[in-house]
């Protein structure tokens, strides 16, 4: 599977999820799936869903000062509810919020992109095949009815291929494959339908072995993906809009983790939870507008780079420019005099932060094949608050050595 160049250069995208669920500040969809609510009253959010305030380009302004080369809104999340005016369901809003959401990131240059779930928990023809325990996903036993999974699926493409005909999203992040199996869902004809549309669409891992990359959700892998890649993170503990969830995570804290996310290869998909207005919370917003300002002067370290430094080499995360001549190390704690990047063949020509300065630096240590110890000395005046960048120059293309092959 071919990835387009675009996704793994974005290193940024913000996730967007908006539903009827942040009326009342429940979990979007599993809160009556999993009978906190009962199904009914989730409903009765929907006419609360006003959208009263959306703005979507005062989003597209926001996610363009946090750094972010693409956005990915729920257009239709499990409980069913669709944000475009569907043809298929009654269960939608009648003002196009998908299609001014896509205008909006298209002016501000920010690929547009739709989360859609597969499965349905409201659709009167999706619990139809299968067996398991929630009424909302299974029949009852005995009750299975092939005919109405059929006319589940054809409504399943057909709004698909809405979204794709009146908006060609740049990505799908597809959800909630989970309960059926590729042949099932037949997920290898899906695939090629969708890309018989749009050929140059990107579609993520939740395809069952259909997709294009990996999404890992709310921590960063010890081992990450050897492809493709992308981290779901949430700024505080919900994805959606919830009343009482103040516990944000720091700036310092967010900065860390897209660094560690793109030092692996990966992209930070960094979630928001607007309001049923619209609006976007001012912790929400000011992590992203810091964010941003701590990425602009470090962008040199983060658009252009690829994967880092393996572990063991540097006690921090890592990327590596195209042409493989600098690393830049991502310095996150304050360091006692010094850091080390061990194992690296290459002759070190210069080290400095970002913004400049050069530093000192030194070789100890090494025999024959295996390097030494590269030390660079850095004090206090020479940190960012948030996390501080130094970029190292090379001799040329780098070259580690991971086996010590002497006694």
């Amino acid at each position: 599977m071919t990835m387009q160049p675009w996704f793994p250069a974005a290193k940024l995208g913000i996730f967007i999820h908006w539903g009827i669920y942040a009326v009342d500040g429940v979990t979007e969809s599993w809160s009556f799936f999993s009978g906190q609510v009962s199904h009914d009253d989730y409903m009765k959010q929907v006419p609360g869903f006003t959208a009263s305030r959306f703005d979507p380009r005062q989003w597209s302004e926001l996610f363009a000062d946090a750094g972010a080369r693409y956005a990915v809104l729920t257009a239709k999340h499990h409980d069913g509810y669709a944000l475009w005016p569907t043809e298929q369901s009654a269960l939608r809003d009648e003002r196009d919020l998908v299609g001014e959401y896509m205008e909006a990131m298209r002016e501000r240059g920010i690929r547009a992109c739709l989360y859609f779930s597969h499965l349905d928990w409201t659709h009167p023809d999706y619990a139809s095949v299968g067996t398991g325990d929630n009424r909302f996903a299974y029949p009852p036993p005995g009750q299975e009815d092939p005919a109405a999974w059929e006319r589940f699926l054809s409504f399943h493409r057909a709004q698909l291929r809405e979204l794709q005909e009146r908006y060609s999203p740049e990505l799908f992040w597809f959800d909630g494959d989970w309960e059926r199996d590729a042949e099932t869902w037949r997920m290898p004809e899906l695939r090629e339908e969708l890309l018989a549309r749009q050929p140059s669409l990107v579609i993520n891992g939740r395809m069952q072995g259909y997709g294009d990359y990996a999404t890992p959700e709310q921590g960063v892998p010890i081992e990450p993906p050897a492809g493709p890649w992308e981290l779901c993170l949430t700024i505080n503990d919900s994805w959606g809009f919830q009343h009482r969830d103040t516990n944000h995570k720091s700036l310092r804290q967010i900065v860390r983790i897209f660094a560690e996310t793109i030092g692996g290869g990966g992209n930070l998909l960094l979630d928001v939870g607007p309001r049923e207005d619209g609006t976007i919370t001012d912790e929400q917003a000011e992590r992203l507008r810091g964010l941003g300002a701590w990425i602009r002067p470090h962008a040199e370290a983060i658009y252009d780079t690829g994967r880092g430094l393996p572990p063991g080499h540097f006690n921090g995360a890592s990327t590596l420019s195209a042409d493989r001549r600098k690393l830049y190390l991502f310095v996150f704690d304050r360091p006692n005099e010094f850091v080390v990047l061990r194992g690296v063949r290459n002759k070190v020509l210069g080290v400095r932060t970002l913004d400049g300065r050069e530093l000192r630096h030194e070789r100890f240590g090494g025999l024959h094949e295996v390097p030494g110890w590269e030390y660079v000395y850095l004090t206090d005046d020479h940190l960012n608050p948030l996390c501080t960048v130094l970029e190292v120059t090379l001799d040329g293309e780098l070259e580690l050595n991971r086996v010590h092959t002497r006694d």
